[in-house]
């Protein structure tokens, strides 16, 4: 049965985001097109590492914990402490989530007890410090904002200025391992 006309120019009319760009979707096609140039002259490591020469220092998860806890001690004095944070290696960057942060519920007694935890993809164990930033900016902020709404974007512009720019600049990153799979910083 052939197709009707109004079906062959919805089909016609459905723009999808080439497989390697996927992390930045959502991206203006000017923006767009300029990252796949990058990638397809294989430079986007070389502006990466121009932009950014070395990783952190933070290794360890006791090192983690106690720079988010510097950074919510700054900005976020009032929202429940945190129990935990760390690197975790089982988090899927690429399918999934940069950083997660979970509130786990025990009963005690007649008491119920939550904890605050916030885990890192071990990705970023080696990366600059500024990637860092962002996503413990990201993962703070969802203590006081669960959405990702327009205040939860404002409170991560309060804590980190240079926010939106930053995560761009991790989901070229991204891309980058995504489409050439060399990590960078390691």
């Amino acid at each position: 049965m052939p197709a009707s006309p109004a079906w062959q120019s919805l089909e016609c009319k459905v723009e999808r985001t080439p497989a390697p760009l996927r992390c930045l979707q959502g991206y203006p096609a000017e923006t767009l097109a300029q990252v796949e140039q990058l990638l397809q002259q294989d430079r986007v490591a070389d502006w990466l590492l121009k932009k950014y020469p070395q990783a952190h220092a933070v290794r360890t998860d006791r090192a983690l914990f106690d720079y988010v806890q510097a950074m919510k001690g700054e900005y976020l004095r009032g929202t429940e402490p945190l129990a935990k944070v760390a690197f975790d290696a089982k988090l899927q960057v690429v399918q999934h989530a940069l950083g997660t942060h979970t509130t786990i519920a025990r009963v005690q007694g007649n008491k119920l007890k939550a904890k605050r935890e916030i885990r890192v993809a071990s990705l970023f164990k080696n990366a600059p410090d500024d990637f860092l930033r962002m996503i413990a900016v990201h993962e703070l902020a969802h203590l006081k904002e669960r959405a990702h709404d327009k205040a939860f974007y404002q409170l991560c512009n309060y804590m980190e200025p240079c926010y939106h720019q930053l995560e761009f600049e991790v989901r070229v990153y991204l891309t980058h391992l995504e489409a050439a799979g060399a990590r960078l910083w390691a």
